[in-house]
């Protein structure tokens, strides 16, 4: 930060002082990207004029009043991509090897040898075609899979997903693939769009995985495609309530993988988000427009068309 402090007078707050620290401020850097007390502090933003989130994901964020405020707010978009498409070909490959399934017998000291899958030639949509569904999208046809997108606009000849479906149609769509990826930010679009109605539309033994937002998925409803079908199994990164509750039948139902919202978490991101940010406020202190600016009213960065 010695490079913004060159240029601006900074403080540091938790937030607990952030009301009292948002007095006179021109910007924030919101490092807890979780957080929520920017809507508690909002009184005392008079001055504000841009926000940075340290995350892909704003819906945290986007309250009524800043959303209808002139405040620019920017997010991390491009930092988590090529970690996230990663993780999800993980997950694709150890549903494919039976990664998970040889984890249990090697605890249960089996030996069972069967048989695999390739994942070559294999199908995937990809439900939102933001940045990070367009890194997953190269990177699972780098390995042979057939990728579709689904967004907001459908449309053909699309460099990364070739076809693009229209995401309020996704029911007529998903019985296509053996994987189905949830990418999308959330939005008021996007809650709820992984719905009963389009779980009973997957393909019989197919594979969910989610690393957009927990919300966008109806978990009691993938609870029962799990058990009853066509669900086979699920990777999940991100859940409703997290951490993820005790209680929650997901932790204990067959097929399903759990990890703790950390798929864009490598070695190294927190350095990238702070360069990041550095970058972008030099870019603001000199006077020129900040990257990443999130269209507000929409919920993301926009960029390639359809993006969401």
């Amino acid at each position: 930060m010695d490079l913004v402090e060159a240029h601006a007078d900074l403080t540091y707050t938790d937030a607990a002082g952030l009301s009292e620290a948002l007095r006179g401020a021109d910007a924030l850097l919101l490092w807890d990207f979780f957080s929520e007390a920017v809507r508690d502090a909002w009184p005392s933003a008079g001055s504000l004029r841009w926000i940075h989130v340290a995350a892909a994901g704003v819906d945290k964020l986007l309250f009524p009043e800043l959303v209808a405020s002139d405040v620019v707010v920017t997010n991390a978009r491009g930092i988590f991509d090529r970690a996230i498409a990663e993780f999800v070909l993980g997950s694709i490959l150890a549903v494919a090897k039976d990664l998970h399934g040889s984890h249990d017998l090697q605890l249960a000291k089996k030996w069972y040898r069967r048989e695999t899958r390739m994942v070559r030639g294999e199908t995937a949509l990809i439900v939102g075609t933001g940045s990070i569904g367009r890194e997953t999208a190269r990177l699972l046809r780098a390995v042979g899979m057939d990728v579709r997108g689904s967004g907001r606009t459908a449309r053909s000849g699309d460099p990364d997903f070739g076809e693009v479906v229209a995401s309020a149609e996704v029911a007529a769509h998903v019985g296509w693939a053996d994987h189905v990826v949830v990418a999308a930010p959330l939005t008021p679009d996007t809650r709820g769009l992984i719905s009963a109605d389009v779980l009973a539309a997957m393909k019989p033994g197919s594979h969910l995985v989610n690393i957009g937002r927990g919300p966008i998925v109806d978990e009691s409803a993938l609870v029962d495609a799990l058990r009853d079908g066509p669900v086979e199994t699920a990777s999940l990164d991100v859940f409703e309530v997290e951490p993820l509750p005790a209680q929650s039948p997901l932790w204990t139902t067959p097929g399903v993988a759990i990890s703790a919202h950390m798929s864009g978490d490598y070695d190294g991101w927190l350095e990238a988000l702070a360069r990041q940010f550095v970058d972008n406020a030099l870019r603001w202190i000199a006077g020129e427009p900040p990257l990443n600016i999130v269209d507000k009213q929409r919920g993301f960065v926009p960029g390639e068309r359809g993006s969401a």
